[in-house]
């Protein structure tokens, strides 16, 4: 099949990876020269520690495809070095225990480990903690490198076009297939289009598919200068806990109720992650809004909170900061759902919703897309 995909981030480039490899050929369009959405604003983490019950599988098996991935394009960076969730309060222990004891903590590659082995691990967390709660499944890639790299290999088949800065206006089907209109007045013709916004849920999402049952999601994020050493592992804290639903149950309730979060963290509904880049640097974030119209500017607050947080951890004073930027991200409403996958007419589908899952599960949703379409 000729199949016509809209949207470079990464569920439009899993998407066209899968239909290559199913021996189909592909023509991709995206409206900017790059992508530049929340694709590229984010960890790069594969992070199947926190993924609710409901989402386990398809994390886990969206794992396996980033390291089949990455043996035929090493240029991504993938890394299964896992993650460290750092509790710093016998409460926080407390849900770490609890999750423990669940059947599928072996699937999620739990350990809780004392200081001292959280050191062997990761050496670099010199800091003051508990405990680590260690999930070997969790891996992440260069989120900034890995698209272009990924549509290098695709070119190579000879079956892949990229249309940068080429945005779509109009996908239509008849009876001789789908067709797409772009900015310029061209037209692409397909079997298939799959169309994958992003956070941009209005003009042709809107026109194909109305109100989406989506929402979107803003966070804040920063970059510092290379550590100077290694730092093994991704780092979580312990407000990830509540952030993520597959740490839900009596303990977190208990410890809701006994340790309320920090001011700025509980203003800005945030969480730490951290994770090393390739060239040393560290990632560090986040935070999220949900209410729109989204401000323009980038808080403080939660920088300086991050700072504080991951000093404390590190034992050291992190490197200066770098960069510091703002991304959206869309959701769906239904926390039931890992994504929106609907078909608004004959030959087209919209496919959009990860919410700031995009990076683990992009590669396992493409999958699912491509069976259910029975490409």
């Amino acid at each position: 099949m000729r199949i016509a995909i809209v949207g470079g981030g990464i569920l439009g480039t899993a998407h066209a990876d899968e239909a290559i490899r199913r021996g189909h050929e592909v023509v991709h369009l995206e409206r900017e020269p790059e992508a530049r959405g929340a694709t590229v604003r984010n960890f790069g983490l594969v992070w199947v520690s926190g993924r609710a019950e409901h989402e386990l599988d398809a994390a886990l098996r969206s794992r396996e495809l980033w390291a089949d991935l990455a043996a035929r394009v090493p240029a991504i960076g993938f890394r299964p070095a896992g993650s460290l969730t750092l509790l710093r309060t016998p409460e926080e222990v407390a849900v770490a225990e609890e999750v423990l004891a669940r059947p599928d903590a072996d699937a999620r590659g739990f350990t809780l480990l004392d200081p001292g082995r959280v050191r062997g691990v990761n050496p670099a967390l010199r800091g003051r903690y508990l405990a680590g709660l260690h999930c070997s499944r969790d891996g992440a890639v260069e989120s900034r490198v890995t698209l272009p790299a990924i549509r290098a290999h695709l070119e190579a088949s000879g079956r892949y076009t990229f249309h940068a800065s080429t945005e779509a206006r109009e996908v239509a089907s008849d009876g001789t297939g789908v067709h797409i209109r772009d900015d310029r007045g061209r037209t692409f013709d397909a079997d298939l289009a799959i169309v994958c916004p992003g956070a941009t849920l209005g003009g042709l999402a809107r026109d194909l598919a109305g109100d989406l049952p989506l929402r979107r999601v803003r966070l804040q994020m920063m970059q510092t200068a290379p550590l100077g050493e290694s730092l093994t592992t991704a780092i979580a804290d312990g407000d990830s806990l509540r952030y993520y639903p597959g740490f839900a149950g009596d303990a977190l309730e208990a410890l809701k109720a006994a340790q309320p979060q920090a001011p700025t963290a509980a203003a800005h509904r945030m969480q730490l992650l951290c994770v090393q880049r390739l060239h040393g640097g560290l990632t560090i974030g986040d935070t999220h809004e949900y209410d729109e119209p989204f401000t323009f500017d980038v808080d403080e607050a939660p920088y300086q909170h991050l700072t504080s947080v991951m000093e404390e951890l590190l034992g050291r004073k992190l490197p200066p900061i770098v960069q510091r930027w703002a991304g959206v991200y869309s959701q769906h409403l239904d926390p039931g759902q890992l994504v929106h996958r609907g078909q608004p007419a004959a030959g087209i589908w919209v496919v959009a919703g990860p919410g700031g899952r995009g990076m683990t599960l992009g590669p396992a949703l493409a999958e699912q897309t491509a069976e259910q379409l029975g490409l």
